[in-house]
């Protein structure tokens, strides 16, 4: 089955139609081979039956319902023109620095993460609002591409992420723990962003010059700095801070947060009836995307544990020689390497429901400090969440690098992208170490905020 689905991922058809084909024509082989050849399955009809049921769960799910809020959410805000304005105060701010247009870059890309939560959008975001002034001011194009498709990939990372809303749902653990252990990792992967932009700029400031004319750091440039992040940063703590201070569930929380993100156009001058339809149109899109892959990666994980294939995969996985630790450093690998080649959401739907039983067995007995249930998982989770991010900028399926891509001006080259985005993926890499040393990294702020 995962040959198949690994072939037919390059024939171009829709990703939905590869799981729910696979799903279909394996359980009809599996029907056929009970049948001439006493494989004994237990394949047939009733099994695709089974499908309607686990399709009727999905739909009925009230946590899935916050992924079409989150991302109208996502989407308004983008019209909204307020990452326009922090864009041009920011930018006064780090003026004076070398790199501080790309550091001004890194930290709208966090402010987005926070508010957004969708790859495309901010990556797009990013590069029409930067990209031209950063080519004007002389940077390093690969400097300059790499530093606007990692920003723009935080968003599956920090929280309200739909990426941790799905893995949560997958997992059966709480939105919360996951939502709150994913603030320290995200945080500290954006700050290690800035220092090594810093760093670079540094030893290179041709390749990230100061910008000629810049204005001297006064009070009057930090007030309206605050001013213009004033509205976002209060929407990021409405929606977050009710959902972590138990106020609100996440479904809840992110219907406040698509009103609120129209009150942001609204105030910004930017809202009208075409924006309205055409945030409600990209949201009808998106919606539709996931939960077609929902359905098909639903008829192909079932039918694939009917055929022993979680079995399969557990007893494979604990019967390597490598300890706990070493299973978990083989699991990121894989999952590393097939964020090469699939979208996270394949990843999320279907190697992950296969694994949890794996990790649950492995003893791992990190502390929760008898706050947060099934601490290891979470912990699990957000390692998971941080080797996916890298597959937004690995080739060849590295989303964010086509986003860039057809922003970008006819003489930026894919190979200047490539380029660019090597350091970045090696600094998640390193993030991901970090993680997998300390634990309590993800672990502590659930338990201190829930206890």
């Amino acid at each position: 089955m995962f040959v198949s689905f690994i072939l037919l991922l390059f024939s171009g058809f829709p990703v939905a139609y590869v799981l729910a084909g696979i799903g279909v024509t394996f359980a009809g082989i599996g029907y056929l081979t009970d049948i001439y050849f006493n494989t004994m399955t237990g394949l047939d009809y009733n099994t695709l039956g089974l499908v309607v049921n686990r399709i009727f769960k999905i739909m009925d799910n009230w946590i899935l319902v916050a992924l079409p809020m989150f991302i109208f959410m996502g989407i308004m805000l983008d019209k909204s023109g307020v990452a326009e304005r922090l864009m041009v105060s920011m930018q006064e701010l780090f003026g004076r620095v070398h790199g501080g247009l790309a550091v001004t870059v890194t930290v709208i890309g966090i402010i987005l993460a926070a508010s957004t939560g969708i790859i495309g959008a901010s990556v797009v975001l990013l590069a029409v609002m930067s990209l031209p002034t950063m080519i004007k001011q002389g940077y390093s194009m690969p400097l300059a591409l790499g530093t606007i498709a990692s920003a723009g990939t935080l968003g599956i990372l920090i929280p309200p992420s739909i990426m941790l809303v799905i893995m949560a749902d997958q997992m059966a653990i709480s939105v919360g723990d996951l939502f709150m252990g994913a603030v320290i990792p995200g945080l500290m992967l954006g700050g290690m962003y800035i220092l090594y932009i810093l760093i670079a700029s540094y030893f290179n400031p041709q390749g990230a010059p100061v910008p000629k004319g810049a204005k001297k750091l006064d009070c009057k440039i930090v007030a309206r700095v605050l001013i213009d992040i004033l509205p976002t940063g209060s929407l990021i703590f409405v929606v977050l801070g009710s959902i972590f201070a138990g106020i609100a569930t996440p479904t809840e929380a992110s219907g406040v947060g698509a009103l609120g993100a129209t009150c942001l156009a609204l105030y910004n001058g930017k809202f009208s009836f075409k924006v309205l339809k055409e945030v409600s149109i990209g949201t009808y899109g998106t919606t539709a995307y996931i939960f077609a892959i929902f359905i098909g990666a639903t008829c192909f994980a079932l039918v694939l544990r009917e055929l022993g294939g979680d079995e399969l995969i557990e007893s494979f996985l604990t019967g390597l020689p490598f300890g706990p630790y070493g299973i978990i450093a083989f699991i990121l690998v894989i999952i590393f390497l097939l964020g090469f080649f699939l979208d996270w959401i394949e990843i999320t739907l279907i190697i992950l429901p296969l694994l949890a039983p794996v990790i649950s067995s492995l003893g791992l007995d990190i502390d929760g400090h008898g706050v947060v249930d099934n601490a290891e998982l979470v912990w699990f989770l957000m390692l998971v969440a941080m080797a996916l991010q890298t597959s937004f900028l690995t080739p060849p399926v590295g989303f964010a690098l086509f986003y860039l891509k057809g922003v970008c001006p006819p003489e930026v080259k894919l190979s200047d992208i490539y380029k660019g985005v090597i350091p970045f993926v090696l600094i998640q890499l390193a993030a991901l170490v970090i993680l997998i040393l300390w634990p309590q990294l993800v672990i502590w702020l659930p338990a201190i905020t829930y206890g």
